[in-house]
């Protein structure tokens, strides 16, 4: 008699989710928070863009997960988890927007004759 043991498929890939953070709060200088998103982009893999005011910033980047749901959680903590270390100001999460890559990709062909798209890591004003 002969065993025969079938390999174990491997496990999916973890897929690509465009994710979109914005934040709100009090008030700090221009200089404060452009200085600190330079920082979250230096700490956070993936970071794309980023814009500022004095009371809010957005932040887009690629996050890897398993699916939709555990993209907009790590979403959700991104700002906290980094508050001391990149000097973040004390502000609340107000949007998150997370889409896989073929959403993102249709959306950029549609987009892509708009004035005003950032460069990737570009920290601007709104």
């Amino acid at each position: 008699m002969s065993i025969h043991v079938l390999p174990l498929p491997d496990p999916p890939e973890p897929l690509m989710w465009h994710v979109t953070l914005t934040v709100a709060g009090d008030q700090v200088s221009a200089e404060y928070i452009k200085s600190a998103l330079e920082r979250l982009s230096d700490q956070h893999p993936f970071l794309l863009a980023g814009r500022f005011a004095v009371n809010r910033a957005e932040v887009r980047y690629w996050e890897q997960a398993d699916d939709a749901e555990t993209a907009v959680s790590l979403a959700l903590h991104l700002w906290a988890e980094h508050l001391d270390s990149a000097g973040l100001p004390e502000w609340q999460v107000v949007g998150v927007e997370v889409v896989d890559r073929e959403t993102f990709h249709r959306r950029g062909q549609w987009v892509a004759e708009r004035p005003g798209l950032m460069a990737a890591g570009r920290v601007v004003p709104f």
